[in-house]
């Protein structure tokens, strides 16, 4: 239970108290002390509108008068004193109302609304639920089919019988009209007991039931009792008994047992006609009271949703298809519509699951129409369906004079194909007389999962499921069980069952595990295909083979013969060594060298100078501890071993560390490191030389010796400064400890520079070849890279596809940008209008558009107006802005609604690929970035700080457009024989000036049959001498001609943003590269505090390496 049920069970068990033969129970509420604003103005706008629907529909008002005029006679409400009108504060809620038809008995229930919401809460939201205290579905049915005589019976209003405490029902007002009279104002009432639409009334009810069976089991069998605990689904009783007088004293101590809580049991319904006549009439089901026993047919039944013949005591379906969309949607409505709790038609709904799965698989929408393909299949299933009406299994798990069962056992099919799995269970019993009887039990059907699962991982799941399964019924059949047997045709799951020494891969490992746990090896056999039952389960059937299948119901012929005669299993179940679900085991020789002693170990183990001298000065101190202890053992002559002798007193030493304790710890790890790394300088200072030798890196320094420590001689002796910056503590580059003491000072100067760090960290030690170590430690902090790491580069990329292609028409691939705004006049206001620039990737030809705004309309019109009058474009690359993005998108679906018309002729829509460049990454689009300051320039030299109109603005764009077009791509020559430069206008125009020809031609080429020549000439001659003179142009790259280091996953940046101040960068982790053609990455995929972001490599600062 969680702690919301078990909260719910101690309120349940404190407040329970039987008044009037009735349990009495507290609303559950989460707080102990709830307070709920006045519901009133919802209640009020609810009955009033419930009154508009009353005039419209008399019948619906008097059936709906007549359920509440019940439940106020019957003292199930009441009506609120004059008095206690206005309520407690904060302890009186309004409940709304509604009515709710039955779809098969046809009457009407007044139902609460529990839900309904004021001010942001509701009463459910302040009830706890409580447990589930009543038995499962499933396990009701099995226990139903256990015995021949079955009764069936049913609480009379089950939630009305526990009432409510009285501090406790201001809670559960309500509005009605008194008598139903509609012209009356609507009078106040108020529950007296548990109402429908509550959350917290099925358990309180399950719980009072329950209370009832415990405070008086003293008095009836401990059958009867836990008949109450164990056959009820909420308010319906199933019973199955042995014999027709034991159904009858049972029904009469369950009624009886059941009164004691105030529990009305009725509705009675009984295969056996015995046991019916003992039934009062008032008790019996509406349908048997009018009915002569001797003659009538006992009529069908519902139990628990389940058809039940009862005059044949067998369970039938009559599946009425309602009219459903034919959508992916109306096929699950109708799917979920067939019920079977106890999988009898397993078979026949796999078939319309797999359909369903298909739509999922296609990623077919809910109200997409089903594709003609599974349409089919579908509507056959449809009609077929209908057929189930004559499908008929027994309810009695015993057949007519088997007499008592002396052995019963269960018997688990599990199977598996490509489609679904499933499992199948039967009962085999038998009697006195050595007859065998198999029966069905339940059966499960499950589609295979979306993504791939091979066939040998399929079975194993379905034989998992036929273990839980048997451990489910051994639990709920109150009948004395041989051991389980579990059939399987995979020969691959023996193996892995019987496995003993392989290890498995992790699905396969968990599964076996579970089955182990229920289930031993002997119990699973093997069973070939055809035999196998479950095969349908796995497969599924049409509904006219199933009604022709027999074993699905009655199980395989052999299980009805003797243990002898059942099939015998010649299979190797050894596990395979080259099986794929079997662990590889790889032996490895590994030979470990550790160089470092303990000391090294711990030194290397600390990354921060102050935190490393406070452990070692620990160290320290425990150290002279102990000495103490010695000295002071040994002064007072006791054996370490001596029995009876007092403990030597140790002077008490400081629980705080001092700064001569922090200062002696230092020196200790001066010492220590100088001693691993200048031995042979100790060792000649030691001796009679007082010199280290020559080829020693401190030889320039003059070391000297002093108490054990190194220290610099240098030329400073007479220098008038304190001793130990006159002789520092020398110490290696490459020693851990040099790396602390620099970050260490490096941070306590604030991050400084290079020469700061090192002329302050010289007072006290001198790091050989300092420079080059402090220069490292700056570079790799982490702080000082935030504050002023540059930002990354790398090497220029070679040009795209699109630029260097010739012979392509111009304006295929084009680049767009927008530019702008530019003031203009409309009548007395001032408007503002956007630029939008395409320009040519291969030609550099220039056309310019003007955009009203910057919404996504206004670029897609745009665009369209661009390619009317130059043509068809395959590709268009843009940067990242909102406007861009929409209108990709709308364009896409735009075209792909065209390609759904049925258009006249032989014309086909032709999409248009749209390329982004990363987010803030302005130089990805430097082609039309150039094209835009080049149209700036133009227009400052034209406009002169003028204000136009909008025909003014479209004719000044025009004449930018002449000229950018006419602007020289190729080196212009001061040499009178070499050709023009080559423009734009060369192929747009077939012409360089407006002014001028293009050439001479003959006057036959002024003929219309040969003018096609004349352009054709034109436009090879351009891309002839494009190739020749624009084209090694572009060979050189003007900057960022060196391949730099490429960010990895998992570095850290800092993402630069220019209109922040650097501080307040925000810091990002790379989650993805996306690396060019030569394995260089230029952008990358981030996440930051607050969401997942892409930008180019110029936009971050490396941080810190993964």
């Amino acid at each position: 239970m969680s702690r919301e049920d078990m909260k719910f069970m101690e309120i349940m068990e404190s407040s329970a108290v039987l008044q009037e033969e009735r349990y009495c129970l507290k609303l559950p509420f989460k707080k102990p002390d709830a307070h709920l604003p006045n519901s009133f103005k919802v209640a009020k706008q609810r009955i009033l509108g419930l009154r508009k629907r009353f005039m419209s529909n008399p019948e619906f008002h008097r059936e709906y008068t007549s359920c509440l005029h019940d439940v106020i006679a019957r003292g199930y409400a009441e009506k609120v004193p004059l008095e206690q009108s206005q309520g407690r504060p904060g302890k009186v809620w309004y409940i709304p109302h509604h009515g709710v038809h039955h779809p098969k008995k046809g009457s009407l229930r007044v139902v609460f609304d529990g839900g309904a919401t004021y001010q942001g809460t509701s009463l459910n939201n302040e009830l706890l639920q409580g447990p589930n205290l009543t038995s499962s579905l499933l396990r009701v049915l099995i226990r139903f089919r256990q015995e021949p005589v079955a009764c069936m019976g049913d609480i009379q209003a089950m939630f009305y019988q526990v009432k409510v405490a009285e501090e406790d029902r201001d809670f559960l007002r309500f509005l009605w009209w008194p008598e139903g009279n509609l012209s009356q104002e609507p009078a106040v009432y108020r529950m007296t007991v548990h109402m429908f639409g509550a959350v917290s009334s099925p358990s309180c009810a399950s719980y009072a039931l329950r209370k009832t069976a415990d405070d008086n089991g003293s008095d009836f069998s401990a059958e009867t009792v836990q008949a109450v605990k164990q056959n009820f689904y909420v308010d319906d009783c199933l019973l199955s008994l042995s014999s027709e007088e034991a159904a009858k004293q049972r029904v009469k101590e369950l009624s009886a047992l059941c009164k004691r809580g105030g529990f009305v049991l009725e509705k009675w319904v009984s295969n056996s006609r015995s046991v019916l006549q003992s039934i009062a009439e008032d008790q019996k089901a509406k349908d048997l009271r009018e009915l002569d026993l001797d003659r009538d047919k006992l009529p069908v039944e519902r139990a628990l949703g389940l058809l039940w013949c009862v005059e044949s005591d067998s369970f039938k379906f009559k599946l009425e298809v309602k009219q459903q969309s034919l959508t992916r949607r109306g096929m699950l409505s109708t799917t979920s519509s067939v019920f079977d709790p106890l999988g009898f038609l397993s078979p026949v709904t796999l078939s319309a699951k797999m359909l369903q799965q298909e739509l999922c698989r296609r990623n077919c929408g809910w109200d997409d129409a089903i594709p003609p393909d599974i349409l089919q299949p579908w509507e056959v299933w449809l009609q077929e369906v209908t057929l189930l009406s004559f499908f008929k299994a027994v309810r009695c798990l015993k057949p007519e004079n088997f007499g008592d069962p002396i052995a019963s056992q269960l018997h688990h099919f599990a199977d598996a194909s490509k489609d679904g799995y499933g499992t199948v269970s039967y009962i085999r019993l038998k009697n006195s007389r050595g007859e065998h009887h198999v029966t069905f039990l339940l059966g499960k059907a499950r589609v295979t999962p979306l993504k791939a699962v091979t066939i040998p991982r399929l079975e194993l799941t379905a034989a998992v499921l036929a273990a839980r399964v048997d451990a489910m019924l051994k639990a709920e059949l109150q009948i004395q069980l041989d051991e389980s047997v579990f059939w399987t045709d995979s020969t691959s799951v023996l193996k892995y069952i019987n496995n003993e020494d392989r290890r498995f891969h992790t699905f396969v490992a968990n599964r076996i595990s579970a089955i182990r746990e229920i289930s031993n090896p002997a119990q699973w056999r093997h069973i070939g295909t055809k035999d196998n039952p479950a095969d349908a389960a796995s497969r599924g059937m049409k509904v006219s083979e199933f009604l022709q299948n027999q074993s699905w119901l009655e199980g395989p012929s052999f299980l009805r013969r003797s243990e002898a005669e059942w099939p015998v299993s010649n299979h190797d179940v050894r596990m395979d060594s080259d099986d794929p679900e079997v662990k590889r085991e790889a032996c490895v020789n590994v030979t470990v060298h550790d160089v470092l002693n303990a000391t090294d170990h711990l030194i290397n183990h600390f990354s921060c100078w102050r935190r490393l001298k406070v452990v070692v000065a620990w160290f320290l101190r425990l150290k002279d501890h102990l000495l103490d202890l010695s000295r002071q053992r040994k002064a007072s002559g006791l054996q370490i071993g001596q029995v009876g002798g007092k403990r030597a007193a140790v002077k008490q030493h400081s629980c705080v560390l001092t700064p001569q304790d922090l200062e002696e710890a230092e020196l200790a790890v001066v010492r220590y490191c100088q001693q691993q790394r200048f031995a042979t300088e100790i060792s000649s200072l030691m001796s009679d030389k007082y010199t280290v030798s020559r080829q020693s890196s401190i030889y320039k320094l003059d070391p000297t010796l002093e108490n054990g420590l190194i220290r610099v001689g240098g030329r400073l002796s007479k220098g008038a400064m304190p001793s130990e910056e006159k002789h520092p503590l020398i110490l290696s580059k490459e020693q851990h400890i040099s790396k602390l003491l620099l970050r260490n000072m490096h941070q306590l100067l604030g991050h400084s520079g290079r020469n700061h760090t090192l002329s302050t960290l010289r007072r006290k030690y001198w790091i050989t070849n300092a420079n080059a170590a402090v220069r490292k430690i700056i570079s790799q902090c982490s702080y000082c890279r935030r504050l002023n790491g540059r930002a990354m580069e790398q090497k220029m990329a070679d040009l795209p596809k699109e630029r260097i292609v010739p012979d392509l028409p111009p304006f295929t691939n084009v680049g767009v940008d927008y530019f702008g705004p530019v003031a203009i006049k409309r009548g007395r206001a001032t408007c503002k209008r956007y630029g939008v620039l395409f320009t040519c990737m291969a030609s550099r030809a220039v056309h310019l558009e003007v955009a009203n705004s910057l919404e996504t309309d206004a670029c897609i019109n745009a665009i369209r107006r661009f390619i009317s009058r130059r043509g068809q474009v395959v590709h268009i690359r843009s940067d990242n802005g909102t406007n861009f993005i929409g209108a990709e998108r709308e364009l896409r679906e735009a075209v792909g609604e065209l390609n759904y018309e049925r258009i006249q002729g032989a014309l086909i829509s032709a999409g248009v690929k749209w390329s982004f460049n990363p987010p803030a990454g302005s130089h990805h689009g430097g082609v039309w970035e150039r094209m835009i300051r080049m149209v700036r320039r133009v227009l400052n030299s034209v406009l002169h700080q003028q204000t136009l109109d909008d025909d003014g603005l479209h004719t000044v764009m025009c004449e930018v457009e002449a000229i950018l077009n006419d602007r020289p791509i190729t080196q212009l020559s001061d040499d009178p024989n070499d050709l023009e430069a080559l423009t734009p206008n060369h192929l747009l125009l077939l012409k360089g000036k407006p002014a001028l020809p293009p050439g001479l031609f003959k006057p036959a080429d002024m003929y219309v049959k040969r003018r096609w020549r004349q352009a054709q000439y034109i436009s090879d001659l351009f891309w002839k001498r494009w190739i020749r003179e624009y084209l090694p142009l572009l060979q050189e790259r003007q900057k960022w001609n060196q391949k730099k280091q490429s960010l990895a996953v998992g570095d850290v940046v800092v993402i630069m943003d220019p209109t922040a101040p650097r501080g307040s960068w925000l810091l990002g982790k790379v989650l993805e590269i996306f690396p060019d053609a030569k394995g260089m990455v230029r952008s990358v995929k981030l996440q930051t505090k607050n969401s997942v972001i892409e930008r180019p490599v110029t936009k971050l600062c490396l941080v810190q390496e993964v």
